[in-house]
């Protein structure tokens, strides 16, 4: 009895570490291009009561985010039962640490809880954690074929849907938000490999002949299909029109993955009290971390943008619904989109539309009868008078 007991253990050892090291292998590229400093190798939000206590005589000094990260704590067999909260004082950088982090996690059973905003939008570090962990399961769970998501077997996706739920308390409706996010992250990290790995080197056939060192995980036979599919005419002429449509977009955001509700969450929290609309959010997505906006086309919309707000503060113009000062500025919205929210939040949900009324048959039957009428009647009128 204890022998099996110690295989079984020891297989899930072997299964960890596994996983620690395809997660390594998969964010070591994440790692490089950030950029962003390592916090001494300490885990984020995981803080001795020494460090609280110093951290605490430092925030009169310098503002930092009060936000703190809930967790909570499960198991296999029964629902989360209890919750902690974990201190989020440090800054999270994207790449190995964050992704090695959730995988400690899932083994000591605790799940961040992901929050989200009135309209619905992920916010916050365990939302952050989420998105890249979603990332690291599409690059490295889904295969590397050309081919659309839809025909992606259902049983991959319910892999990644379960690994994400394994590891966080999503919430009620996240599954179809989760498998949508990898939907996305699968199909940029095709365009990041045909962009930076393929493209470039369409002259240099022995430099595509084996996968990046970077994506050690893509299979030799999956990567000499996807170049072989990238290359080919039918390819080029369908780059060549979304590059078209790419020149077209005139006012460039700088948020990176942090979105429109991850800056909102952020402009709540530094002003609070100020109504924050979606042209101050236009605005301050377009700004670098100076607050200065370099694209001079988009600098002269922001500067639009300040002279409405002023004159509607000043009562000298008035808004309603969509017509508010970041139409004014940039002109109507296009059908079925709202400019300044993110993806996925429509007018009617954003402007508090009501919902159109549909009509029957038997309606639209009577309003044409009962124009025919009209127009009738206006005929025997005309004839009367003459």
């Amino acid at each position: 009895m204890s022998v099996v007991l110690h295989l079984t253990t020891f297989n899930k050892i072997i299964y960890v570490e596994k996983e620690i090291l395809s997660v390594k292998m998969v964010s070591q590229h994440q790692s490089k291009d950030s950029g962003s400093k390592k916090n001494g190798g300490k885990e984020l939000g995981m803080v001795t009561p020494q460090e609280k206590s110093s951290k605490k005589m430092k925030s009169s000094k310098k503002m930092k985010s009060s936000k703190k990260m809930k967790f909570a704590s499960s198991s296999a067999e029964t629902e989360p039962t209890s919750t902690t909260t974990i201190s989020d004082d440090s800054k999270s950088g994207r790449g190995m640490s964050t992704m090695s982090r959730v995988v400690k996690r899932k083994l000591q059973k605790l799940r961040p809880i992901v929050e989200y905003n009135k309209r619905g939008k992920g916010i916050g570090q365990a939302h952050s954690e989420m998105q890249s962990y979603i990332g690291v399961l599409a690059r490295s769970r889904v295969p590397l074929v050309d081919m659309k998501w839809a025909q992606i077997p259902k049983d991959i996706k319910e892999q990644i849907w379960e690994a994400v739920d394994i590891a966080f308390v999503v919430g009620q409706g996240g599954k179809n938000s989760v498998l949508a996010s990898a939907a996305k992250k699968w199909k940029d990290f095709k365009s990041t490999l045909t962009r930076h790995y393929i493209l470039p080197y369409t002259n240099d056939r022995e430099r595509l002949s084996q996968p990046p060192e970077t994506y050690k995980f893509i299979e030799k036979p999956q990567w000499d299909a996807f170049v072989a599919s990238r290359l080919s005419k039918d390819f080029e002429s369908v780059h060549s029109q979304h590059a078209h449509i790419r020149e077209k977009l005139e006012y460039n955001h700088r948020l990176s993955r942090k979105g429109y509700a991850g800056l909102e969450d952020q402009l709540e929290e530094t002003m609070p009290g100020v109504e924050i609309d979606r042209s101050t959010l236009w605005k301050r997505a377009r700004q670098d971390k100076h607050g200065n906006i370099p694209d001079p086309k988009v600098a002269e919309k922001a500067k639009l943008i300040d002279e409405l707000q002023k004159q509607v503060s000043e009562g000298k113009v008035s808004v309603s619904g969509s017509n508010d000062v970041l139409t004014m500025a940039l002109g109507p919205e296009h059908s079925g989109r709202v400019r300044g929210v993110g993806a996925g939040i429509s007018p009617r949900q954003y402007f508090n539309l009501p919902k159109p009324q549909r009509m029957s048959f038997d309606d639209r039957l009577k309003d044409s009868f009962r124009v025919l009428l009209q127009e009738e009647n206006k005929k025997m009128e005309a004839k009367a008078r003459e």
